[in-house]
C-alpha cells in the first residue's frame, strides 16, 4: 500500500516536470524519508526516449537536494541546540558530547558529510550534526552538492540506460551501492591514515 501511494505521488509530481523532480528530491533530503530511486531512475528512462533532459533532470535534482538539506541543516542549526541543551540529559548528550561534535565537524566536516551523502539511511541524516555544529555552510553546501550530485547521477544513468528492467535495475542498484559502500571505506581509512601522518 505504502509503495502505490509513493507511486500515486511520483506519477502526479511527475506531470509537473522537473518541478517535480526539485520538490520530490528536496522532500527526500529533508528529513521525511522517500526513496531517490524512485524518482530518479524513472526520469532517467524518460530522458533516454527524449522526453526530458538529463542536464534538467541533474540541475533539478541537485536543487532539490540542496533545499532538502539545508532544511535540515537550519533546523538543527536554529532549534537542535536549544533542545539538546534542555532535554540532552534524558538522552545521555552532555554539553562535553556537543562540544566534542563541534571539535569533530571543524576537523573532519568535509569529509563526513561527503561521506554520509552517498550512504542509503544516513545521506538526509547527516545535515543535522552539520547544522548542530554550525558547519561552514560554503563547505557544507560544496560537499553535499558533490555527494547529492553523484548519487544522483548514478541513480538517473541506471534509469537511461536500463530503466525498463526493473529486475536489472534491482540487480545493478545493489551492485552499485556495494562498490559505492567499499569505496567509501576505503576513502575513509585513507584519510584517517592520512590524519594520522599529518600529526607525526
Amino acid at each position: 500500500m505504502i509503495r502505490e501511494l509513493a507511486q500515486d505521488l511520483v506519477d502526479l509530481i511527475f506531470d509537473w516536470g522537473y518541478l517535480g523532480i526539485f520538490l520530490l528530491m528536496a522532500v527526500e533530503s529533508s528529513f521525511i524519508p522517500f526513496p531517490s530511486e524512485i524518482i530518479l531512475i524513472p526520469a532517467g528512462y524518460l530522458a533516454s526516449k527524449g522526453d526530458m533532459n538529463l542536464g534538467m533532470i541533474m540541475g533539478s535534482a541537485l536543487g532539490g537536494s540542496l533545499v532538502g538539506a539545508f532544511i535540515n541543516y537550519y533546523l538543527a542549526l536554529l532549534l537542535g541546540r536549544k533542545i539538546l541543551k534542555r532535554y540532552g540529559k534524558y538522552f545521555f548528550i552532555s554539553e562535553n558530547a556537543l562540544e566534542k561534535m563541534d571539535n569533530y565537524f571543524d576537523k573532519h566536516g568535509a569529509i563526513s558529510t561527503f561521506i554520509g551523502r552517498l550512504i542509503p539511511g544516513i545521506r538526509q541524516l547527516i545535515s543535522i550534526p552539520a547544522g548542530l555544529s554550525r558547519m561552514n555552510l560554503a563547505v557544507f553546501s560544496i560537499y553535499t552538492a558533490l555527494g547529492a550530485g553523484i548519487w544522483a547521477l548514478i541513480l538517473t544513468m541506471l534509469g537511461y540506460f536500463i530503466g525498463e528492467n526493473q529486475e536489472l535495475i534491482d540487480t545493478y542498484l545493489k551492485q552499485i551501492t556495494i562498490v559505492v559502500l567499499i569505496a567509501l571505506v576505503l576513502l575513509g581509512s585513507w584519510y584517517a591514515y592520512y590524519q594520522r601522518n599529518k600529526q607525526v
